[in-house]
């Protein structure tokens, strides 16, 4: 499971940083540049993880958060290398609260 703070609309597209929600829940962000519109935000996530991660877009499935701004994600098939880089993007930034 990925916990994922989405930001639609944004200048660019980049994964990196994290960011600590009033429980103390850390989520990796990640900006898109597509409008939160008939899920193309999502579909934006979803294809901008795949290609960082190297791993095909029908192994990343979008559990809970359709239509918010936090996000649950599963990745399936992901090899021991994905959980590597993962840790690497999520360090990239400085962690908001």
């Amino acid at each position: 499971m990925l916990a994922v703070r989405l930001t639609p609309r944004a200048a660019r597209e980049r994964i990196g940083g994290t960011f600590a929600d009033a429980h103390g829940q850390r989520w990796l962000q990640v900006s898109v540049t597509a409008p939160p519109d008939k899920g193309r935000a999502n579909a934006a996530l979803v294809a901008l993880l795949a290609k960082r991660l190297r791993l095909p877009q029908s192994s990343i499935l979008l559990e809970t958060g359709d239509t918010n701004r936090l996000k649950r994600l599963r990745l399936t098939g992901a090899d021991p290398g994905a959980e590597e880089s993962l840790r690497d993007i999520a360090g990239q930034e400085r962690s908001t609260a």
